[in-house]
Parts: C-alpha cells; structure tokens; sequence
C-alpha cells in the first residue's frame, strides 16, 4: 500500500473526499514528524508508539575501498507495534 491507496482507504472508511483524507494524513504524518523533531514521542494505544533514538557514532568500511571509515551518530526514527496491531500482524 502506498500513500495515494492509504489516502483512498481513509476517504472511503471516513466518507471524506480525497482532497480532505490527503490533509488528514498529511497533517498526521506532520504532527508525528514535528513531535519526534522535538525528541517527544507519539503513542497510539493498541497500534504503536513513535519515537527517537540515537545511534552511535560506529567504525564501518568503504564498500568500493575497503578502507575503513568511522560513521557519525545520528538520531533514527523508531516505531514499536502494539499489542492489537502484533495481534492482527501475526494472525
């Protein structure tokens, strides 16, 4: 599913035209992009829990080289599924 099925879903399931879906999902992915920003975190209880972590700086190597090479920390998005949606996953 891509987000142009997602958006048609969300229209259909809410009897929204596409135009007002496509804001709702855009104005959440937002919401969650904005919060995890900021270094909070975005629970949906029985669906899952959006958050950051940060990953360490870590010695890698160069795939054409060989040579060894060291890879910055950076922070990564995370999302851990709920109990209802693991549920549902593993059916």
């Amino acid at each position: 599913m891509n987000k142009g099925d997602l958006i048609e879903r969300i229209a259909k399931d809410a009897k929204l035209t596409k135009g007002q879906a496509g804001d709702a999902l855009d104005s959440f992915i937002g919401g969650v992009a904005s919060t995890l920003a900021k270094g909070g975190k975005v629970t949906l209880v029985g669906f899952g829990t959006f958050s950051v972590s940060k990953r360490a700086s870590r010695k890698g190597r160069n795939p054409r080289t060989g040579k060894e090479i060291t890879i910055k920390a950076k922070k990564v998005a995370k999302f851990k599924a709920g109990a209802e949606l693991s549920k549902k996953v593993n059916r």
